[in-house]
C-alpha cells in the first residue's frame, strides 16, 4: 500500500511542498491574497482582461440567455451557438481553416497529440516543453525523442537518427518558465526538409506576440506553416479554455479522436461569451500589447543592471534565477511579507538546480509598481546573497 505520509514528509524535507494561496478579489496589479493586499507579479493575465468590465458584461448577458452550465459534452447536448462562433473567430484570428475548443490548454495538448499519434509515430520534443505535451506523447504511445532546448543542430541530428516514418516536432512557442521564444521559423524549415508535421503550443504567445497578437507564427512572419497551432483562452484572453487551429481535415479528425474533447463537458456558455469579447478587444486594440512589451523590456533591463541572473528577451515572463530551493523560498517569503507576490518555482516544475522567482507582467502594471518590485528584489537579493 502506498505510504502517503512518508511521501509527503520526503517532499517537505526537500523543500518541495506546495501551499495554496487564497485570492479574495479579482486579479489585477493588486489583489487581496489571504487577507492581504498584494502586488501581483506572477499572473498570466497578460493584457489585464480577467477583470475587464466588457468581458464581465458579455458573461452576464450570456448567463441570462443560456444559464450557467453547458449540461453535457459538445457531442451530446453541450454545443451552443457560442461555441461555433468562437471556433470560427479563432480560426480567422489564427489564419487557419478551422479550430476546435477544449476545456483547457492542457486538454488541448493531450487531446491533439494522443488523437493523431500512435506507436508508429516519432515525436521530437524540446527538453523544456510544457508537461502537457510530454503527457500527450506518453498517452499516444509514440516514441518520444527529446532534443536540447532550442538547439536546432541537436534536433536535426536526432531527426536523422530516429525518423523512419510518421513524425512530429512539438514545441512551446514561448516557454512558460523561461520566457524565451522557440525558433519556430527554423523548426518549420527542418520539418519541411524531413517531411515532418509541426506543433506549436502558443499558450503564452497568443494575444501577446506579433503585431496583431496572433503569436509566434506572426512574430516570425509565418502564416499557416505549422500543422497544429495550440492556444489558450486562460492567459491573455483572461478566461479559460484551450483550442487547436489548423487545416479543416485535422480539426474534423480531432472531433472524432481527441478524447479530452469527446469525453469532457463543454465549457460554460458565459466563458465562451467572455472569450469572444476578449478576442474582439485583442483584434481591435494594440495599445495594451505594446505597453506590455515596453514594460517587459524595461523591467528586464532594470534587473540585469542590478546583476540579477535574468535572461534577455521580449516576453512578459521574466525568470529571476536563484538556483537553490531554500534560497528561492526565502526570497519569495521576504517579498510576500513586504506585499509582493512572486512565488518560488522549484523542481519538478523546473530542472534541479534552477529554482527561480517567475515574474510575470501585466499591461496594467504601472512603472511605480515595477519600481517598487525592483527596489525590494534588490534589497532582499543582497540580503540572501543572490546579487552582490
Amino acid at each position: 500500500m502506498f505510504d502517503f505520509e512518508a511521501a509527503l514528509k520526503d517532499i517537505k524535507n526537500k523543500g518541495l511542498n506546495r501551499e495554496l494561496r487564497n485570492l479574495e478579489t479579482a486579479q489585477g496589479p493588486y489583489s487581496v491574497i489571504d487577507g492581504r493586499r498584494m502586488l501581483m507579479m506572477s499572473s498570466n493575465n497578460y493584457l489585464g482582461l480577467c477583470n475587464d468590465i466588457r468581458l464581465k458584461r458579455a458573461a452576464i448577458e450570456s448567463i441570462r440567455k443560456f444559464g450557467v452550465g453547458a449540461g453535457g459534452s459538445r457531442l451530446t447536448c453541450g454545443n451552443f451557438t457560442l461555441h461555433r462562433e468562437l471556433e470560427e473567430r479563432l480560426a480567422g484570428f489564427k489564419q487557419a481553416e478551422s479550430s476546435i475548443i477544449f476545456g483547457s490548454g492542457y486538454a488541448a495538448n493531450i487531446g491533439a497529440i494522443s488523437g493523431i499519434a500512435d506507436k508508429s509515430c516519432v515525436i521530437f520534443c524540446d527538453r523544456l516543453n510544457h508537461a502537457s505535451i510530454v503527457d500527450g506523447i506518453r498517452l499516444s504511445g509514440a516514441k518520444l525523442v527529446v532534443y536540447k532546448h532550442c538547439d536546432m543542430d541537436d534536433l536535426e541530428n536526432k531527426i536523422i537518427r530516429y525518423h523512419t516514418g510518421r513524425g512530429l516536432i512539438a514545441t512551446d512557442g514561448v516557454f512558460s518558465m523561461d520566457g524565451d521564444i522557440a525558433p519556430v521559423d527554423r523548426i518549420v524549415k527542418l520539418a519541411k526538409k524531413f517531411n515532418l508535421m509541426t506543433m506549436v503550443d502558443d499558450a503564452h504567445a497568443t494575444g501577446v506576440l506579433g503585431e496583431n497578437g496572433r503569436g509566434t507564427l506572426e512574430y516570425f512572419g509565418l502564416k499557416d506553416d505549422v500543422d497544429i497551432n495550440v492556444g489558450t483562452l486562460s492567459k491573455a484572453f483572461g478566461v479559460e479554455g484551450g483550442f487547436v487551429a489548423g487545416k479543416r481535415k485535422l480539426i474534423d479528425f480531432l472531433r472524432h479522436r481527441a478524447k479530452s474533447f469527446i469525453y469532457s463537458t463543454a465549457l460554460a456558455p458565459h466563458n465562451i461569451a467572455a472569450a469572444v469579447e476578449a478576442l474582439n478587444i485583442i483584434e481591435t486594440g494594440q495599445q495594451a500589447r505594446k505597453e506590455l512589451a515596453e514594460k517587459s523590456i524595461w523591467l528586464r533591463s532594470k534587473l540585469i543592471k542590478r546583476c540579477f541572473d535574468v535572461p534577455r528577451g521580449v516576453t512578459p515572463i521574466i525568470p529571476l534565477m536563484v538556483g537553490n530551493v531554500d534560497t528561492a523560498l526565502k526570497f519569495s517569503m521576504l517579498l510576500y511579507n513586504e506585499g509582493i507576490y512572486i512565488p518560488a518555482i522549484r523542481p519538478p516544475t523546473v530542472p534541479k538546480g534552477t529554482s527561480r522567482l517567475r515574474i510575470s507582467l501585466m499591461a496594467s502594471h504601472s512603472y511605480d509598481d515595477m519600481e517598487f518590485a525592483v527596489e525590494n528584489l534588490v534589497r532582499f537579493g543582497r540580503k540572501l546573497g543572490v546579487i552582490p
